[in-house]
C-alpha cells in the first residue's frame, strides 16, 4: 500500500525515535510505500525537495518558521503551511495513488489539503492522529478567549478537519469521549482509540547479569557527569516547559519539597517559562532540587534510565484530557510515573488503576508532596515492571498500525 502522512514535525529521516517516525518503520517494515510531508523552516534556507533515506521518501516543505520563533511568524506561518503543503504535494507526489492518507494535530489546519489528496485519491481513506484539541485547549490556558475571533475560525476549522477525516485515532479513551460529547455530528464507529506508541529497542546484550551491571556503571555515570547523588531517588520531569505544563504549580511543589533528605528532583527542558522556573532555581540552589536545559539526546536517554520515578505535570486548568508521550519513556525504562494533572487527563487514573503510578490534581502541593511519600514507601521496581508490561500491551506501534489497517 502507499501510505502518506503529514506532520508539522521536522522530520529528516525515520531512524530517530519519537511516536511519529517509529510508527512509519512500521508502516515501511510491513512492506508499504511510505511519503511524509514535512516542513523546512525559512531557517535552514533550503528549497522544497523530496530526500530518500531509510526506505521512505520526505517531502519537505519550505515554510516559514513555525516553532521557536516570534509570535507573528510562527501565527503568520501557520496559516499559510496548508496551501504551501497543497501546492508541494501536487508538484512533488500528484502521480502517486494513495491508499492511507495519515495526518496528525497539530495543526488543525490542514483540511484543503486532505481534501485534495481526497479527490485525487477516492479509494483512499483518511485518518486524523489527533494528538490535541485545538482551539479548546488555547481557550483553558487564556491564550485567547472563548468568544474570541480566534477560537471561531480556529474552532471551524477543527469542524472541517473532523468531517475531512474518514476515522480519528484519539490517544486514550477520555479523549474519545470528549470529542464525540462536544462533536455531536461524529459518529462513534467513526473514533476509536489509537494511542501514542513506541517500537521498543532490545540491548544486544542478553546476560542478566551483564545488563544489570551496565546499568550500574551507566547509573553512576550520569549521575556524576551531572553532580546528582546516587545515594537517593531521583524523581525526573524532562520535556517542554512551556504554559501547558502548569509551571506555577511545578514551582510550588518543588519549593515545598525542596529540603528534603530522602530524595531528590531534576527537571530538564526547554520552554516559554523556563525563565520562570530558573528565576526561582537560582534563588534555591542548595536544596534537593537540579535544573538543567536540554541535555544531548546520549545523555538525556541515559539520565532518564538511571532515574526512579518519572513526573508528569498539566495545568489543573484544562477541560480537554491531554495525554503527554513524554509517559512512554518512563514507562519504557521501566520507571512508575507520578502524574499531577487537570481532572480531565485519564493518564493519572489509568496509571493508578494499573499498579505502576500517583495521581493526584495540579492545584494541591500537599496532594503531590503525598503521592511523592506514597511513592517512597512503594515498590517502585515492581511497580515500574507492571508500567513496562501495560505499555508492551497498549503503547507499542503494532497497536497503532493495527487500528489503523484495521479500517483497510
Amino acid at each position: 500500500m502507499n501510505i502518506v502522512f503529514i506532520t508539522l514535525s521536522n522530520i529528516n529521516n525515520v531512524s530517530d525515535r519519537n511516536i511519529y517516525t517509529d510508527l512509519m518503520r512500521k508502516f515501511r517494515d510491513e512492506g508499504n510505500n511510505v511519503y511524509i510531508v514535512s516542513p523546512s523552516e525559512r531557517r535552514y534556507n533550503q528549497t522544497t525537495q523530496i530526500i530518500e533515506t531509510d526506505g521512505v521518501k520526505i517531502l519537505k516543505v519550505k515554510t516559514l518558521n513555525i516553532q521557536k520563533t516570534n509570535v507573528i511568524e510562527k501565527g503568520i506561518g501557520t496559516l499559510l503551511i496548508e496551501n504551501q503543503f497543497r501546492k508541494a504535494i501536487k508538484k512533488h507526489l500528484g502521480k502517486e495513488k494513495l491508499d492511507i492518507i495519515l495526518y496528525s494535530t497539530p495543526p488543525i489546519t490542514f483540511t484543503n489539503v486532505v481534501k485534495y489528496l481526497k479527490k485525487s485519491n477516492p479509494q483512499a481513506k483518511s485518518y486524523l492522529l489527533l494528538k490535541d484539541i485545538f482551539p479548546q485547549n488555547a481557550v483553558d490556558i487564556g491564550m485567547f478567549g472563548k468568544k474570541s475571533l480566534f477560537n471561531w475560525y480556529f474552532r471551524k476549522k477543527e469542524i472541517a478537519l473532523y468531517k475531512a477525516s474518514d476515522y480519528i485515532g484519539c490517544m486514550s479513551p477520555a479523549n474519545v469521549e470528549y470529542v464525540l460529547k462536544h462533536n455531536p455530528e461524529i459518529t462513534p464507529d467513526k473514533i476509536e482509540v489509537a494511542p501514542n506508541s513506541v517500537e521498543l529497542v532490545f540491548s544486544d546484550i542478553t546476560d542478566e547479569k551483564e545488563l544489570e551491571l551496565k546499568a550500574k556503571n551507566e547509573r553512576y555515570y550520569i549521575r556524576s557527569k551531572y553532580n546528582l547523588p546516587n545515594n537517593k531517588p531521583i524523581f525526573i520531569y524532562g520535556g517542554n516547559l512551556g504554559k501547558p505544563q502548569g509551571i506555577d504549580f511545578l514551582i510550588k511543589c518543588l519549593d515545598v519539597n525542596k529540603q528534603r533528605l530522602d530524595c531528590f528532583f531534576v527537571v530538564v527542558g526547554n520552554g516559554t517559562e523556563y525563565n520562570k522556573l530558573n528565576d526561582w532555581y537560582r534563588e534555591n540552589k542548595n536544596c534537593c532540587v537540579k535544573l538543567m536545559q536540554r541535555l544531548p539526546k546520549e545523555d538525556y536517554n541515559v539520565l532518564v534510565r538511571s532515574c526512579d520515578v518519572g513526573l508528569i505535570f498539566l495545568d489543573h486548568r484544562f477541560t480537554i484530557p491531554n495525554y503527554p508521550s513524554r509517559l512512554l519513556s518512563y514507562l519504557e525504562n521501566k520507571m512508575p510515573v507520578l502524574c499531577a494533572t487537570d481532572p480531565n487527563c485519564d493518564m493519572g487514573p489509568i496509571a493508578e488503576a494499573n499498579g505502576y503510578g500517583y495521581w493526584c490534581e495540579s492545584n494541591s502541593v500537599g496532594a503531590f508532596t503525598n503521592c511523592v511519600d506514597k511513592m517512597l514507601k512503594s515498590d517502585m521496581k515492581a511497580m515500574g515492571e507492571k508500567g513496562y508490561a501495560f505499555l508492551k500491551e497498549n503503547y507499542l506501534v503494532e497497536n497503532t498500525y493495527d487500528a489503523i489497517m484495521g479500517h483497510l
